[in-house]
């Protein structure tokens, strides 16, 4: 796989668009994927059967410009293998990441584990302070790396010319993902306000951030597959899926956003998903049951995870909330990444008879 920009060689046709719900067939595929913004999700699903310098200046017709200096040609992911001998390639892998991976994952677990944990102990038992100074202390130092990353993917997402923005999106929208971990820190800067207002402040009610946090997350991954199955069309944008398209498994968006964001596989891994989604059936299937996997798993912890906090001691309800989900979390990865090594494996070998079943 190859990506090219504008030239003026014959373009061949473009796959089906995001809001297809048909499979791909067999066919010589070349997709535009807008890394810029500038044209509505219209322009972005027109077939492209001209050079891309035509195709530049239909888009410029179809989605006037205030500034037509700033339209930018489309990138162009091509699939040149036109039999399909093989699933389309998503060409990114982990290997190269995984010191990076491993360092943010420390950061975390030292920045919403470790270090609550450790103030709350020492602060409580080794000074004079009151308890609301203590957890005023203790939960504004919380969450830095988190808070840090958050701005770091908003600015990625939001700068001019961001090559890693939702295709066929305005700048505005961000992503799906950073809309959940949104609606996440909501909730969960309630409770850490709410908690430490009180002379005495409740801490139970401040060893749940992280269950919140993993309530909040099940619920939008099993609500969106829920209404999958029942034929429901997107009620609004998830990523690159547009409004009224068939719905996707809730984890697909979070793996395209994830990846092209935080991973930096920019908006030409969103079109190479796109691409493998559609024309594998076992891929399909793969990501039915990791959203089922990771939805009823993250509701599950967080209830249990709560029940604890509220019926155990004190002390110990504190440790629980703080650690628990975060353990859980590891185990459902460590389970996660050979299952799907396992399944992409399946794949590739049944390719040749269950590519004309997609």
């Amino acid at each position: 796989m190859t990506t090219s920009t504008a030239s003026t060689e014959p373009i061949r046709p473009i796959t089906p668009p995001l809001s297809s719900s048909r499979p791909i067939t067999p066919a010589s595929l070349t997709v535009p994927v807008q890394t810029h913004g500038h044209h509505n999700e219209r322009t972005s699903r027109a077939p492209t059967t001209h050079t891309a310098s035509q195709n530049v200046s239909q888009n410029a017709s179809r989605a006037p410009s205030p500034r037509p200096s700033a339209i930018v040609p489309n990138t162009q992911v091509t699939y040149e293998d036109p039999d399909f001998h093989n699933p389309p390639g998503l060409n990114y892998s982990l290997r190269p990441r995984k010191k990076s991976i491993a360092i943010f994952w420390v950061l975390i677990l030292l920045d919403c584990v470790a270090l609550p944990i450790a103030l709350y102990f020492g602060l409580w038992y080794g000074t004079s302070l009151s308890p609301n100074a203590v957890f005023s202390i203790s939960t504004g130092t919380l969450g830095t790396v988190s808070i840090v990353e958050y701005f770091i993917r908003f600015r990625r997402l939001w700068r001019k010319g961001s090559t890693c923005r939702v295709i066929g999106a305005q700048r505005h929208y961000l992503d799906w993902f950073h809309w959940n971990i949104s609606v996440g820190w909501f909730f969960v800067m309630i409770e850490l306000i709410v908690g430490t207002i009180p002379r005495n402040p409740p801490i139970r009610l401040l060893a749940m951030p992280a269950s919140t946090m993993c309530f909040a997350l099940g619920v939008e991954l099993l609500l969106i597959d829920i209404l999958r199955l029942a034929g429901v069309p997107a009620p609004c944008r998830i990523s690159s899926l547009p409004v009224g398209a068939p719905l996707r498994p809730g984890i697909y968006a979070y793996i395209e956003d994830i990846v092209a964001v935080d991973g930096s596989g920019g908006t030409e891994f969103r079109q190479r998903l796109n691409l493998r989604y559609q024309a594998s059936r076992a891929f399909r299937m793969m990501l039915h049951r990791l959203t089922l996997f990771w939805g009823i798993g993250a509701v599950g912890i967080a209830a249990v995870t709560s029940a604890l906090i509220w019926t155990i001691q004190r002390d110990a309800a504190y440790v629980v909330g703080w650690t628990v989900p975060f353990i859980w979390a590891g185990v459902w990865t460590a389970i996660t990444i050979p299952w799907v090594q396992k399944c992409l494996k399946d794949e590739h070998v049944q390719w040749e008879h269950a590519k004309w079943k997609a």
